[in-house]
């Protein structure tokens, strides 16, 4: 069997390197620094943390509304700041469990340092760590993109707002996708003033459009101010007292100012220090390297898994993609990476989730229509004081199939869960109407939403009607 050398250690990284070992494969992680990747050290677990503590700023404010009094909630950033880094360590160690390592005879290689190739079976780590084998996988992740003007190195990436020592008064966040919209909604919440600017003409070009502006409205009333349609930011300067981002719209020129600009305009393959050529590594058009769908790159010997792929750049895809790459570079298979349901959502405030086809994407391959449930036409919300949101179906009229499920209001990601398992099991509307979940839960509303769809598409009586 061959060996294995994974270099990256974040999600993709050591799923690859648990699957390559279980197979009997002799294997060998790198990790640049410590061990869990940007998902542990940078990205979900950190960003979770400080959305959980907006959360409960935001549910302190609502206390008065249940008769319990207590005082106006006050943020210790210092001590939310360790309170995250805590956490980072309880996930490094309960998820990146190193005995499990051991057991299976995995050599791990911590704070090594970037790799870069000699030649396609060998790496040489800054620490001076070479390591050579049959098969490698490339696991390095992505890194933010970087705003390519002048003074644009004044800017933060979303990585330098969250080891900010203080809560800054004001901020301008650039980029009105999924980072920049947590971003700005977990600083507003701890009182940051804050400003989010959008080259396109709305927030979340990628989610349904109705998702989208219920987004936006909610921001708004919480006291974002938000920027659509902004044009062309020409550069960035230094002001006595932050920073100038300076904007360009057909003849206008404009300025806004802020404590700190943090720029969130997506994500960029971290391969720069690889030197991918002397592996015969290419990369595709955007930049990300490239792999065919059985993560197989230009080179015999790479294989590649997770966000350095640019394919969904999500964890729990990047983590399939490490299983299946390590399969294929241990057992010399062609095994196909296959990942047709997708849930993703957002711990914004409000937060928001989809899974499937957008109601456009819908309409424009077949027969679909759609049905929108408000939140506030529902027990669960109501009891909670959580009453904004909407909640939308689409649904394929001639089969019934769930073809999508789009969400704006509490609990949304765990509602996008719901839909997903529902669409996987290929239940149809009718068959999930009759499933009679508990209630008051968020979950009454894909019931009430799934009993209406089944009218509309003329099914037979709903034998148990959910009363949401």
């Amino acid at each position: 069997m061959p060996s294995v050398l994974v270099i990256g250690a974040g999600p993709a990284g050591w799923m690859a390197a648990l699957r390559a070992a279980e197979l009997g494969a002799q294997t060998t992680l790198l990790a640049s620094g410590k061990l869990g990747g940007m998902a542990a050290n940078d990205g979900p677990v950190p960003v979770r943390t400080l959305a959980h503590a907006a959360r409960l700023m935001r549910e302190a404010r609502q206390l008065g509304d249940y008769g319990v009094v207590v005082g106006e909630p006050v943020l210790d950033y210092p001590r939310l700041l360790a309170r995250a880094q805590q956490v980072m360590g309880q996930v490094r160690h309960s998820f990146m469990r190193l005995q499990d390592a051991r057991e299976l005879g995995i050599r791990v290689h911590e704070d090594a340092g970037p790799a870069r190739f000699l030649d396609a079976h060998t790496v040489e780590t800054a620490q001076g760590l070479r390591a050579s084998a049959d098969r490698i996988i490339l696991c390095t992740g992505g890194t933010s993109r970087r705003l390519a003007v002048p003074g644009g190195e004044s800017c933060c990436t979303h990585s330098d707002a969250w080891g900010l020592q203080a809560v800054p008064p004001s901020m301008i966040v650039v980029g009105g996708g999924d980072t920049g919209l947590q971003v700005a909604s977990i600083f507003n919440a701890f009182g940051t003033r804050v400003r989010l600017l959008q080259a396109g003409p709305r927030i979340l070009p990628n989610a349904d459009a109705a998702i989208a502006q219920e987004v936006a409205s909610a921001m708004r009333r919480s006291g974002v101010t938000i920027d659509e349609q902004i044009g062309a930011i020409t550069s960035i300067d230094r002001t006595a007292h932050g920073v100038r981002v300076n904007c360009s719209r057909d003849d206008s020129r404009h300025s806004l100012e802020a404590a700190l600009v943090v720029v969130a305009i997506g994500w960029i393959a971290n391969t720069a220090a690889l030197d991918l050529p002397a592996a015969g590594v290419e990369l595709d058009a955007r930049g990300y390297v490239e792999v065919d769908d059985c993560l197989q790159t230009s080179a015999p010997t790479v294989l590649a898994a997770g966000d350095v792929t640019g394919r969904l750049m999500l964890l729990p895809q990047a983590v399939q993609q490490g299983f299946v790459a390590a399969s294929n570079a241990a057992l010399g298979e062609r095994r196909p990476w296959r990942c047709e349901i997708n849930p993703v959502g957002s711990f914004t405030d409000p937060e928001y989730a989809q899974v499937g086809l957008t109601e456009a994407e819908a309409l424009e391959s077949g027969d679909a229509f759609s049905v929108s449930v408000p939140f506030d036409a529902v027990m669960r919300p109501i009891i909670d004081g959580r009453t904004g949101g909407l909640f939308k179906l689409v649904v394929e009229r001639a089969t019934q199939r769930i073809l999508g499920a789009h969400i704006a209001g509490e609990r949304a990601v765990e509602l996008a869960q719901l839909a997903a398992v529902a669409m996987a099991g290929r239940l149809r509307v009718h068959e999930l109407a009759r499933l009679p979940l508990s209630l008051p839960t968020y979950a009454g509303i894909l019931s009430r939403a799934a009993v209406e769809a089944a009218r509309q598409c003329g099914a037979e009586q709903v034998e148990f009607p959910t009363v949401a």
